[in-house]
């Protein structure tokens, strides 16, 4: 079945004397407001370890969807109702804002999305989702700082730069162009990466290994967490660091709010990269309810966030949440979801041309599975990607297919998704 549903600001100096941590920040000149008072910005939310989009925008309306889903299937009905967004998709209880955003046209759904990668590895997948290349091993630049360097020369967006929130920066933004480095004061460095790649190693080769690792684990994480009075959250790879955290619904509402304030700055940046970990639930994901409802309400409110903190500037800018692949369409065997294909992408901002749900849906019969056991993908991350970096900042297609993301000539920018 093919379907589409298409339902006051602070100078530099006083934000920079907020709370964080500043890493780099390049002399940026002031700008004159462009004659049409049209000021865009673009926000990159990075979710990184496969968002279970089945989940996060449930197709309701597919016969197949509650049967396939098993206990994390979001429902019309009962205690916890998903919300609707059109006759055939609704979006998980935990994210209000967004629906509200999406009834007022400044939110908008792309379903059934991937980016060319078909393997099921979480650093080759991130990799490729934002390098922009075709395959991995690419890892200097990001593509959106390619963006911002092939901007003409003296273009304000290019001169102010970019901003990369976390304690590392985002590959995604890395690069030549000028980039403002800022973490929230409570963020712990990276850690438990050692115990990432083992995870993934063993979900390639053993996926049974894989699950008893994950689940010791956790069992960790609940103890540590039960000696230290519920202070603890696990990091990606399993570690043990304080709440607050870009894994934590708290991390990612306070990366939003310094973020804000920074970028609805006259002279602050006008592209930023956000990464938000945490996202891998093999295990107890829950649906309407736990453990990824808590991470969707996180992003939920790091969209209100940027609302309320980019004041007028909101009118002008497009945010956009990617992961680097989805998760399987039938629930594992630990109530949780495995590494999948298709997925969404999540626009929201009120530039975007909102109150659309834009999918041609492949449908969730056995048949139509990518594989036999995922979303399968119809529409490319990459289309989405150039579309904003086109309607936003001007970009043509044959810079984007060439510099931005190399060889994807093929990848056709998606239109109309700025009003």
């Amino acid at each position: 079945m093919s379907l589409l549903c298409e339902t006051p600001h602070p100078s530099r100096r006083a934000v920079l004397m907020t709370g964080g941590a500043l890493f780099a920040w390049a002399y940026l000149p002031r700008f004159a407001r462009a004659a049409d008072n049209r000021d865009p910005r673009l926000i990159v939310i990075v979710l990184r370890g496969a968002l279970d989009g089945l989940s996060a925008v449930g197709p309701v309306g597919d016969p197949d969807y509650a049967g396939l889903h098993g206990d994390i299937a979001l429902s019309l009905t009962g205690p916890h109702a998903a919300l609707p967004l059109d006759g055939f998709f609704a979006v998980n209880p935990a994210m209000p804002v967004f629906a509200r955003l999406f009834k007022a046209s400044q939110a908008a759904v792309v379903h059934a999305a991937a980016t060319g990668y078909r393997e099921r590895s979480h650093f080759d997948g991130q990799d490729v989702l934002e390098s922009g290349f075709a395959g991995p091993g690419h890892v200097a630049t990001g593509w959106l700082n390619r963006a911002l360097e092939n901007l003409p020369a003296g273009d304000r967006v290019a001169a102010l730069g970019g901003l990369a929130v976390g304690p590392s920066t985002p590959l995604v933004i890395r690069g030549a162009a000028p980039v403002l480095g800022w973490a929230p004061q409570s963020l712990p460095e990276p850690a438990g990466d050692l115990a990432a790649r083992v995870l993934d190693l063993y979900q390639h080769r053993d996926p049974v290994l894989a699950v008893a690792l994950q689940k010791g684990l956790d069992a960790d994480r609940m103890a540590l967490d039960d000696q230290m009075g519920g202070n603890a959250m696990k990091s990606k790879g399993g570690a043990m660091k304080p709440k607050g955290g870009l894994d934590s619904a708290a991390g990612m509402r306070q990366a939003a709010q310094g973020a804000a304030k920074l970028i609805a700055a006259d002279d602050g940046p006008r592209a930023a990269a956000l990464a938000f970990d945490g996202w891998d639930t093999h295990v107890n994901e829950g649906g309407a309810t736990g453990r990824l409802a808590t991470l969707l309400g996180g992003l939920d409110g790091a969209f209100e966030e940027f609302e309320k903190g980019l004041g007028e500037r909101w009118k002008d800018t497009a945010i956009v949440a990617i992961t680097e692949f989805g998760r399987t369409a039938q629930i594992n065997g630990t109530v949780g979801t495995d590494h999948g294909t298709g997925t969404v992408v999540l626009l929201a901002g009120g530039a975007i041309k909102g109150g659309r749900v834009i999918a041609d849906w492949p449908g969730l019969k056995p048949a139509q599975l990518y594989q036999q056991r995922d979303l399968a993908p119809t529409s490319d991350v990459r289309a989405v990607l150039k579309g904003l970096l086109a309607d936003q900042f001007g970009l043509s297609a044959a810079v984007l297919g060439d510099k931005v993301f190399p060889e994807s000539t093929q990848v056709k920018p998606m239109r109309d998704l700025v009003a």
